[in-house]
C-alpha cells in the first residue's frame, strides 16, 4: 500500500485539514498497528517507507506526530467529517 506524500510532522491545528483528509488511511493503519502492539520502527518502515536505522530521530518524529494526529481524529477530528458543527 502506498502512503501519500507526508510531512515529517502531522498537523496540530484544531480543525481537519486537507492533509488529514489525504492521510485518513495512514491514520487508520497507525491506529491498527498501535492496537496490535507493533514496534514503531516496523510501522514507520511499512507505513512511511522510512528506514529508522538511517535516521532514527526523523523516523520517530514522523511516527509520533502522525500517531498523535490519528488519535486526535478518533476523539475530535472525526466530527469534521460528519458535517458542520451543530449550533
Amino acid at each position: 500500500m502506498i502512503t501519500p506524500n507526508f510531512d515529517d510532522r502531522a498537523p496540530t491545528c484544531a480543525q481537519l485539514t486537507p492533509y488529514d483528509e489525504r492521510h485518513l488511511i495512514t491514520y487508520l493503519r497507525l491506529l491498527d498497528a498501535d492496537a496490535e502492539g507493533a514496534d514503531w520502527r516496523e510501522v514507520v518502515r511499512i507505513v512511511f517507507g522510512l528506514d529508522p536505522g538511517a535516521d532514527p530521530a526523523r523516523a520517530r518524529i514522523v511516527h509520533t506526530s502522525h500517531l498523535a494526529r490519528a488519535r486526535w481524529m478518533t476523539t475530535t477530528g472525526y466530527a469534521y467529517l460528519l458535517g458542520p458543527p451543530l449550533q
